[in-house]
This record gives C-alpha cells, sequence and structure tokens, in this order.
C-alpha cells in the first residue's frame, strides 16, 4: 500500500544521509518513477524531504529532522519475535542484547498488539541446525568481527576440507554468513571472491591495512555469486542406479540434489516400502568420485553405469575388505 512505502521511505532517510532514488525503487519494488512521486506526496504532506540529480544524487531529508514512528502493524510485531537464526545471537555474543532489544520493543508496540507478538516467541521456534550432522564445533568469531567492523585485512591461516593441508591467506572481507547453523567468511582474496568455513580458520590476524573491496560490491552480492557457484556446479558425471523400493525416502533425503528422477510423492513410499522391489534412479554427480556417497546404503543401492563408477566403488570396497580383513590391531592403551 501507498501508506506502507512512503513510511518505509521515511524511515529509510531518517537512517541514511542520502539514498539513491534507484536503490529505494529496488528494496520496495517499484519503478523510480513511483518513488519520485512518492517523494512529492511526502513532501505535500510537510516532510522536508528533496531530490538531488546527478552522479552522486539520491533523496534526502533537511538536516536535523526527525520523527518518531512507532506504529506497527499486527504482523509485523509478530516477525519481530521470530528469530529465523538464534544461533547467530550466540556465536555473537549478543544474547543478552537481542533479550533486552526484545523487551524494548514489547513495552513500545501498540498495547492491542503485544499479546500476539508474546504468543509468537512462545509458539514459534526456529532451528537453524540440520538433523543428524553432530556437534558444530565452537568458533570464535571475534578478531573476524573486528576485521568485518573496523573494514581492516586479513589474514588467515585456512585448512581446506578433505585433507589436513593449510595455507596462509591474505583477504578481504565483506563480512560473515551463518548458513544452517554453518558460520562463513564472505571476502576477496586477489580481488576475487572466494568463502572461507570459519570452523577451519586455524589462526587470524587483523592487519593495520585497509580493506579493499570491489567498488559498488556488497556482502548480499558477493554472498549470492558463492552461493550460485557452490549451487549450481556442473553434473559431468551421468549415474544409473537402483534402489529398493524400501529406503526411496531415505535415499531421497541424502542424495536428493542429484537426482534427475521425479521420485513421487512420499506417501507411494510407505506401500512401496513392504516390498524389496528395485526402482531405477538416474543421477548426476560433478565428479565421479563423489559416486562414494552412494557406499553407505550398503546393498540396498547398486550402480549399473557407467562402467568406471562401479570400478570406483569396487576399489573402495577392496580397501575396505583389505582393511578389516586380517587380524585386528592391538587395542590402544590410554595411560591414567
Amino acid at each position: 500500500m501507498k501508506s506502507d512505502r512512503l513510511l518505509s521511505i521515511l524511515l529509510l532517510l531518517q537512517t541514511r544521509t542520502r539514498v539513491p532514488a534507484d536503490e529505494l525503487a529496488r528494496r520496495l519494488e517499484v519503478s523510480t518513477r513511483t518513488i519520485y512521486r512518492d517523494v512529492e506526496s511526502l513532501s505535500t504532506a510537510g516532510v522536508p524531504v528533496y531530490a538531488e540529480r546527478g552522479r552522486h544524487g539520491g533523496i534526502s531529508l533537511l538536516p536535523g529532522f526527525r520523527t518518531d514512528v512507532t506504529g506497527l502493524t499486527s504482523d509485523e510485531s509478530r516477525a519481530l519475535f521470530v528469530l529465523a537464526a538464534q544461533g547467530a545471537h550466540s556465536a555473537l555474543g549478543l544474547d543478552g542484547a537481542l533479550g533486552s532489544a526484545l523487551r524494548k520493543v514489547m513495552a513500545a508496540l501498540p498495547a492491542p498488539h503485544r499479546p500476539a507478538a508474546e504468543l509468537t516467541s512462545r509458539r514459534i521456534l526456529v532451528d537453524p541446525d540440520r538433523w543428524l550432522t553432530g556437534p558444530q564445533p565452537s568458533v570464535d568469531l571475534d578478531i573476524l568481527n573486528t576485521a568485518v567492523f573496523t573494514d581492516r585485512r586479513l589474514r588467515i591461516l585456512y585448512r581446506h576440507g578433505g585433507d589436513s593441508r593449510t595455507q596462509d591467506y591474505t583477504v578481504d572481507p565483506y563480512g560473515l554468513v551463518a548458513k544452517a547453523g554453518t558460520w562463513y567468511l564472505v571476502a576477496d582474496r586477489e580481488g576475487r571472491p572466494q568463502l572461507f568455513r570459519v570452523d577451519r580458520v586455524l589462526d587470524a590476524t587483523v592487519t593495520d591495512a585497509p580493506v579493499q573491496r570491489r567498488e559498488g560490491v556488497e556482502l548480499a552480492d558477493a554472498w549470492e555469486v558463492l552461493r550460485r557457484q557452490v549451487e549450481e556446479r556442473p553434473a559431468n558425471v551421468p549415474v544409473s542406479v537402483r534402489v529398493r523400493a524400501s529406503r526411496i525416502e531415505m535415499f531421497r533425503r541424502i542424495v536428493g540434489p542429484f537426482v534427475l528422477d521425479d521420485l513421487g510423492p512420499a506417501d507411494e513410499e510407505v506401500e512401496a516400502a513392504e516390498s524389496d522391489e528395485w526402482v531405477p534412479v538416474r543421477l548426476a554427480y560433478p565428479v565421479l568420485r563423489a559416486v562414494r556417497q552412494l557406499l553407505q546404503f550398503g546393498s540396498d543401492v547398486e550402480v549399473l553405469e557407467p562402467a568406471a563408477a562401479r570400478e570406483e566403488l569396487l576399489g573402495v570396497a577392496a580397501e575396505i575388505t583389505s582393511l578389516y580383513g586380517g587380524d585386528a590391531p592391538a587395542p590402544i592403551r590410554h595411560s591414567s
């Protein structure tokens, strides 16, 4: 609604000295022409707002103008009390600050909206961690936070996944992202965006050198590029398998991102689970080695083709047979 949009423009202008019209249009999902019409409406209503043209122009309020706008709708009040990333506040040391802030917000809410907001905080819980991932290592974000908020370069000692190889990097941080319970540092390395898992940062030092980010690139922009690189990796290895019907649901949950076929709704699988019939499924992996993921299903999944995929699993199976085929090693003695 126009009234909500006008209020949003006013609040944005109060928090920033000047906001480009195209940025306001993008954030409010309207055209730039609509933004200029809204600015005229605000001016007519007595708000000292004006537009400046040119490269460094934008929409501005006269210096010193403030308005006390505390009215929130019922849905806005409830939204404030749905905490989508509770673990993030703990990792950043902000649990106490969050509780204090919510108490202040509750006190400032219009009286009719307080019961709904309070009920939402007791009825909605968002747990950002995935099932069966095990306890996440504790992460010390203090040094990374310091670099992010002081706009300084970082030197990090980083352990790459899958091996014990470590590498020293000097990076220009954009910020921190918490995804599914895991923290990531988003930074430029030699002018290119790169993702670093925080729990693999073995050591970090904030340098005196100012950060050198690419002009016009914000954290959200860099994260979007990196997220798409991870999620849209080319799947160059087609693999055909057959899966026991009784394991289809588990197979779907674990291997889902690589499945090319529609496995059907879950309720059909409940009936199929009572039989030992085989279900053909086509997969696509980014690299051949990734087919090892299927070993966890034991004899409930068989790779049919390509032959190279079968040979890959046969080689791993031979290594496992060799490892467990001989005598068990002597037990490790622990000193008391």
